[in-house]
């Protein structure tokens, strides 16, 4: 079966330098030891547990940094005068992953969530691929109210970095 989505893109972006910026979003996120945490989540038996092992290591922001890739460097070897920068974060909050596929199960493939953060020369632009969109065509609104929250939720901390 293919499924077409359509998928809204939130984008803002900042005057700011893109060091900055990037610096201010990981500061509102958790940064957990993802090794210790899958051990921790995979001893969890309960709910209570579970929610024991993730809260703590959430940031400010409710969200959490998995991992993160520095595009431009690849981008930038052997292009001749290429010198932008692109991150990638992925981040998100495992609770709210769980709530939303438990509903629409496919929210496993979206979550948890990028960030694209690349330097552009009318400033440092800031992307999200909103959860809303992509688990509309699902027809769960249990699934798209926490997917609307977590929008809410990455938008803000998107448009607090670049301000």
């Amino acid at each position: 079966m293919i499924r077409k989505l359509e998928m809204e893109r939130f984008t803002v972006t900042s005057s700011k330098p893109f060091d900055v910026v990037v610096a201010a979003i990981k500061a509102s996120i958790g940064h957990p030891n993802m090794a210790e945490l899958w051990q921790a989540t995979q001893r969890a038996a309960t709910a209570a547990e579970l929610e024991a092992a993730i809260q703590p290591v959430l940031g400010e922001s409710g969200l959490m940094q998995f991992v993160d890739f520095d595009h431009g460097t690849i981008v930038r070897i052997g292009t001749e005068n290429h010198t932008s920068r692109i991150m990638r974060l992925v981040i998100g909050n495992p609770l709210i992953m769980k709530e939303m596929a438990k509903h629409v199960p496919d929210a496993g493939s979206y979550a948890p969530v990028t960030v694209l953060v690349d330097e552009r020369t009318d400033g440092v632009h800031i992307s999200y691929d909103r959860m809303g969109s992509l688990l509309a065509p699902y027809g769960n609104r249990d699934a798209l109210r926490v997917g609307r929250e977590l929008d809410a939720k990455v938008e803000e901390l998107l448009r607090q970095a670049a301000a």
